[in-house]
């Protein structure tokens, strides 16, 4: 039900009006209610700002995470043992945004067959540095595929092959860490 002023008590009228007091008036000509709507303007202003860089930031980072496990993917070709998998945030939108991600990799060796191997290492390699800022996980990733080739670089010498005949191996060794192997290539916050 609306209330006109038709439908008010005189009394109740006049009542309003004797409780009502004029806000004090600032130095700069607002009054003390003008006054606390500005600094509540201003801190809803600021917690807009605040909102908005987060929500970008997290769009940003969205972005950063699905690109490089996209590298990570193209690269691994039918070593990929899985698609990219992701650890989601709730932004301030209520939507959910890509803060980490991982690809399973095969870096098993090719049992029987040194140069298949040596070839599996320079793609996992490849793979696990395809990403234009690789994590320090894709880097373990990157020595495991190093050793790996190491291994069947000598495997395939002890056999009596050159180094001209064990191509990839140049490619391959270029990289080495002795940090312990991971399975998993991926973008962390």
């Amino acid at each position: 039900m609306q209330i006109t002023p038709s439908t008010m008590q005189p009394a109740a009228a006049s009542h309003r009006h004797q409780t009502e007091r004029p806000s004090p008036v600032s130095a700069e000509g607002r009054s003390a209610d003008a006054e606390r709507s500005l600094h509540g303007t201003e801190r809803a202003t600021d917690r807009d700002a605040q909102l908005t860089r987060e929500l970008q930031r997290l769009q940003a980072r969205d972005r950063e995470v699905r690109s490089h496990e996209m590298a990570h993917l193209a690269a691994a070709g039918n070593y990929a043992t899985s698609g990219a998998s992701f650890t989601y945030s709730r932004g301030p939108d209520g939507k959910l945004y890509a803060v980490a991600g991982e690809v399973g990799i095969d870096i098993s060796q090719v049992p029987g067959d040194p140069q298949a191997t040596l070839e599996k290492a320079a793609t996992i390699r490849r793979a696990a540095l395809a990403p234009s800022n690789p994590s320090a996980q894709d880097r373990q990733v990157a020595a495991q595929a190093a050793r790996m080739a190491m291994e069947a670089h000598a495997e395939l010498q002890r056999a009596g092959y050159s180094d001209q005949q064990t191509r990839d191996y140049r490619e391959v060794e270029q990289f080495t860490d002795e940090e312990e192997p991971q399975q998993r290539l991926s973008t962390h916050a």
